[in-house]
């Protein structure tokens, strides 16, 4: 048994986990574009929570794909 077959997740899996990480990023950037006070415009309180949400289920994907 190689080291390779031992190892969990699959090139694809690793993929998914950074674009995940990149998409919940964004969305947190998205979010403090907002120039409502306390955030509570359309950038603040729908765009970026919903690019976060996003982001954790590719991070879901990510871990429960099959190599």
């Amino acid at each position: 048994m190689t080291n390779k077959e031992k190892l969990p997740f699959g090139k694809a899996n690793f993929t998914l986990m950074i674009a995940g990480i990149a998409t919940i990023l964004i969305g947190f950037y998205v979010m403090s574009l907002d120039k409502e006070e306390f955030g509570f415009g359309f950038l603040g309180i729908t765009l970026g929570p919903a690019v976060v949400l996003a982001g954790f289920v590719i991070e879901f994907f990510a871990l429960f794909r099959k190599k």
